[in-house]
């Protein structure tokens, strides 16, 4: 969108303004010695945080018997991506990175939705016992009835071995609508009036002025929503054990790091020369499968989150301001 003329001259005079002080400011030794340690202490951290995902990188790049020697550490050798080719070949895993793309794209969205929904209705003063439904769904964060309740009541509502076991628990959160709710209440309550004023019901009030307005905080909860059901295993491992066709991509990595530990376990001394380079050889395969399944885990969220971090930085702050 062109800038106006009026706001062309509010940047230039911002400019100037700054432009101005930074002149008249002058920093002193102290100054500079903070800046020098404060610069050195946050790019060594944010170097702490990248190496972990750069090291995962290189060693699924490399000659798989170089990483096997352990000569991988800081820079790639014997570059090639045949580990990634033969990783999408592979049915099971292809299979299990479309279950965790389409749990994730379904329920994000259906959580979102849910969540815009209910955290705008308990926002209504006229909502029938509008107190008690809100505490109500507060009080399902601090009780949980634990594993084995939780599954065989999974068990009895027909949702193992069911794709939808992955969808329906999470539509409801509590702690998202909570956030939704506090930011719509931020938001100046003369606009709904207008809007009724000129004849607009609940929906069309939500729908045409409240969801334009909560794509800050919307952004930020399909953030929770989408790393949590990437990242989930847990359910996948308990609920799927009849149908090895719905296990999630963080299920298989879990089999593979079971997998090389129990290989590892089994190369005793007593084990023939023959059969212990054949268990070397798999436990070495399962290393570096686990690397690349960890590699290709984590690139959809890492993609997706630079684009959505500006909408997550202004929908949690605004989301805090009331409680």
């Amino acid at each position: 969108m062109a800038k106006t003329a009026q706001e062309k001259l509010d940047a230039k005079a911002e400019k100037e303004y700054y432009k101005k002080h930074k002149r008249a400011y002058k920093l002193t030794p102290g100054d500079i010695v903070f800046n020098i340690l404060n610069y050195t202490f946050f790019i060594v951290f944010t170097l702490c945080c990248l190496f972990p995902f750069y090291y995962l990188f290189i060693n699924t790049i490399s000659s798989n018997d170089l990483v096997q020697k352990g000569l991988i550490n800081f820079v790639p050798r014997g570059i090639n991506f045949d580990n990634y080719i033969s990783l999408l070949k592979a049915d099971e895993v292809g299979q299990a990175f479309l279950i965790s793309f389409g749990r994730t794209l379904l329920g994000t969205a259906l959580m979102v939705a849910a969540s815009a929904f209910v955290g705008y209705v308990v926002t209504k003063q006229e909502m029938w016992h509008r107190k008690f439904w809100y505490r109500f769904l507060v009080i399902t964060m601090y009780f949980n009835a634990g594993t084995i309740p939780w599954f065989l009541n999974m068990s009895m509502l027909g949702l193992t071995n069911n794709f939808m076991a992955y969808i329906i628990p999470g539509i409801v959160a509590p702690y998202n609508i909570i956030l939704v709710k506090t930011y719509i209440e931020s938001i100046p309550g003369e606009l709904e009036e207008s809007a009724f004023i000129d004849g607009a019901g609940y929906w069309k009030i939500f729908r045409e002025i409240i969801l334009p307005l909560c794509k800050p905080i919307l952004a930020t909860i399909a953030i929770f929503g989408a790393v949590g059901h990437w990242n989930s295993f847990t359910d996948s491992l308990i609920l799927m054990q009849g149908a090895p066709e719905l296990h999630t991509l963080q299920h298989k990595l879990y089999t593979y790091l079971n997998t090389s530990s129990n290989l590892s376990a089994l190369m005793n001394p007593g084990a023939s020369a023959s059969a212990l380079e054949g268990m070397m050889q798999s436990a070495l395969n399962a290393k570096v499968i686990k690397y690349t399944i960890s590699m290709v885990s984590i690139i959809p969220i890492l993609m997706v989150y630079p684009f959505m971090q500006r909408y997550f930085e202004k929908g949690i702050m605004l989301g805090a301001v009331k409680g």
